[in-house]
């Protein structure tokens, strides 16, 4: 069975079919297990069959898309089944208000198996959800799919910061797949091999056939590949090589939220300090060591953040594929990425921004997952990194929220443009490598890793082999 999702016309948008392939982990009968399996290579994506042309125009510097309906399908999973159909949508969904779905049921928006039904339906094995709405899709940065190798196995790219790999969630048409075939035409096929977050950039293959992509598949897989990531984090990070053996635990599907835990799936990275560059401005030093003095011990122990001057710019090495696996670690060890909107959250972390608490002693997970909700919605997500009053007060009204008004279509709540900081991560794929040394591929540093202006500093790194011989004794497939 394939997931399939129709775009259908409108009085100001041409029709649209948009297909999706056969997607095994997506039937009905498969294990939730074998989803999470199959998520690390997918299958191809084929285009819109009829009447498709790039749907793309570009504006202050972002690239969109103009409102059009859009239909999802999906059916149901083994974790919906006996639960009612609102509570899926409340517990799974977060684009829309509550009380937007429990309409949208009412009036025949949502469906079951084509079906007109209620909120109190309880969802059954083999039944069909579907969804049509008039669908905005948020715009995401205007800077190219870079190309950093391609023959006639493989494409390996260099994606750009902010734009999810997949259609997903609010995504679809600004997308790295959708894009690329913007560029390459309708008939295009892409065979994604590895995934990255939708804020990280960096390397990507897309395989052209499907034993190119089993080949990098099975490496993968198999720990052959080797894999190095760049990260601007808070503070001075120590010098000697880092390993961080922490588990991880996903708290919030729906938020894709994790944290250390006891409990969680193995989790292993290792971190090395490429450079540090202290603050520029003194005055500003003596300002925030006047007032750690006027607070008083304790309450510079309480916020840590407030003695990590300066940034580090930090290799990353990681073993196991977690997800948000650097990204926690780097929190769990004191030093977050720096614009990170999620982990180095005072607002949703507290003042010790989740530095050393895999017991949740500090924060539940409760508290986090309801302060996390309200990112994007009443307030802003904004990191440490943007405490400074007047960068503050900027990025809150450069920041995508709700906007207050309402499409004039379909009564969507409508949210105002991303800003920069929800479009850049400061976290980049920086290599990949066959561990035999047959092949490898190496982006360029981005900008934000690079010397700032007036400062010396390395502007390339060298070989894996310092990362790679802190845990070979333990995991030997990677030496």
């Amino acid at each position: 069975m394939s997931l399939t999702s129709e775009a259908p016309g409108s009085p100001t948008t041409a029709a649209v079919a948009v297909v999706t392939p056969d997607i095994e982990a997506l039937t009905i009968n498969e294990a939730e297990a074998q989803k999470e399996k199959e998520s690390s290579v997918s299958g191809p994506a084929t285009s819109p069959a009829t009447d498709w042309r790039p749907p793309y125009y570009f504006e202050n510097g972002l690239r969109r898309v103009a409102p059009y309906y859009f239909t999802y399908k999906t059916w149901c999973k083994q974790r919906w089944r006996g639960r009612t159909l609102i509570d899926v949508f409340e517990s799974e969904f977060r684009d829309r208000p509550l009380a937007y779905y429990k309409n949208a049921m009412e009036t025949g928006q949502i469906c079951v198996n084509g079906k007109h039904t209620s909120p109190e339906h309880i969802l059954k094995n083999g039944e069909l959800v579907s969804h049509t709405i008039h669908r905005h899709e948020p715009p995401v940065t205007a800077e190219p799919v870079g190309i950093l190798h391609e023959d006639d196995d493989m494409i390996v790219v260099n994606k750009p910061s902010g734009m999810p790999v997949h259609p997903a969630g609010r995504y679809n048409y600004n997308s790295v797949i959708e894009v690329m075939r913007a560029e390459r035409g309708q008939d295009w096929v892409a065979y994604t091999c590895n995934r990255l977050d939708r804020l990280t950039s960096g390397i990507m293959f897309i395989a052209k056939h499907p034993k190119a992509a089993d080949r990098l598949g099975v490496q993968i897989k198999q720990r052959t590949v080797r894999k190095e990531y760049i990260a601007r984090v808070i503070g001075n990070f120590p010098d000697e090589e880092i390993v961080c053996n922490q588990p991880l635990l996903q708290i919030s599907p729906k938020l894709g939220l994790n944290r250390v835990r006891a409990t969680g799936k193995t989790a292993r990275t290792v971190f090395k300090k490429l450079a540090y560059y202290p603050p520029r401005e003194p005055r500003r030093r003596e300002q925030d060591k006047a007032s750690s003095e006027a607070e008083g011990d304790s309450e510079v122990k309480g916020r840590p953040w407030l003695h990590k001057e300066g940034y580090s710019i930090v290799r990353c090495l990681p073993v196991t594929g977690r997800t948000h696996q650097i990204r926690v670690h780097l929190q769990h060890l004191g030093h977050p990425i720096q614009n990170d909107p999620i982990y180095a959250n005072q607002r949703v972390w507290g003042a010790n921004l989740g530095y050393n608490d895999p017991e949740a002693l500090e924060n539940t997970d409760e508290d986090i997952i309801t302060r996390l909700n309200r990112m994007g919605k009443e307030e802003v997500a904004d990191a440490v990194a943007y405490h400074d009053e007047m960068v503050d007060e900027y990025y809150k009204r450069k920041a995508e929220k709700m906007s207050g008004e309402l499409c004039e279509v379909c009564d969507t709540p409508l949210y105002t443009d991303p800003g920069l900081q929800e479009l850049t991560l400061w976290l980049h794929s920086l290599r990949y490598e066959d561990a035999g040394g047959d092949w490898s591929y190496v982006s360029p540093l981005p900008d934000w890793a690079l010397p700032p202006s007036g400062m010396s500093g390395p502007t390339e790194v060298g070989s894996m082999e310092e990362l790679v011989c802190a845990v070979k004794d333990v995991n030997p497939e990677i030496a």
